[in-house]
């Protein structure tokens, strides 16, 4: 029998999130403003190591570069992204723990997070960015969404190796 699911769909985002933990997901970028972008045609990781009611840990390896982690936290106020990037000898990087919080008009598939005024401050042009991050009905695909000024920046598509 499957659990009820909770009332607020915040909480069903994290539920489902959470459900995957211990999941690992391929691909690859599917579009970049830029096509010389650092990740393109490189193998494109996202683990779900960490899960809890209140945050799930997505570490995102680019070919071998294992400095990112998407941080999604349940807040009292909503759900909020972080960018978590780290040195190899785990020290922050200089442009770090950027992101935002969630728009309320989500659902338990995906979520849009809106670029915060830490984020504008610290990345040059980012006040208008939204992440969306999404899976599939089937839970066997996620998606990747980063728009600026409301215009598509980057996408990566993800699907499902383990289960």
């Amino acid at each position: 029998m499957t659990p009820p699911q909770p009332a607020d769909v915040r909480d069903q985002y994290m539920a489902t999130l959470k459900s995957l933990c211990g999941q690992r997901f391929e691909g690859a970028m599917t579009y970049a403003i830029d096509p010389k972008h650092a990740f393109a045609s490189k193998l494109l990781v996202a683990n779900f190591a960490s899960c809890s009611d209140t945050e799930v840990r997505i570490p995102v390896q680019v070919g071998e570069d294992r400095s990112r982690t998407w941080v999604i936290t349940r807040t009292a106020s909503g759900l909020d992204l972080r960018h978590d990037h780290r040195h190899p000898d785990g020290t922050p990087d200089t442009e770090t723990m950027y992101g935002g919080p969630a728009d309320p008009a989500g659902s338990a598939l995906s979520q849009s997070f809106f670029a915060d005024p830490y984020t504008a401050k610290l990345i040059k042009g980012s006040d208008t960015n939204v992440w969306t991050i999404s899976l599939s009905a089937d839970k066997n695909t996620l998606t990747y969404h980063l728009e600026r000024n409301a215009k598509p920046r980057v996408e990566a598509v993800f699907k499902r190796v383990s289960r």
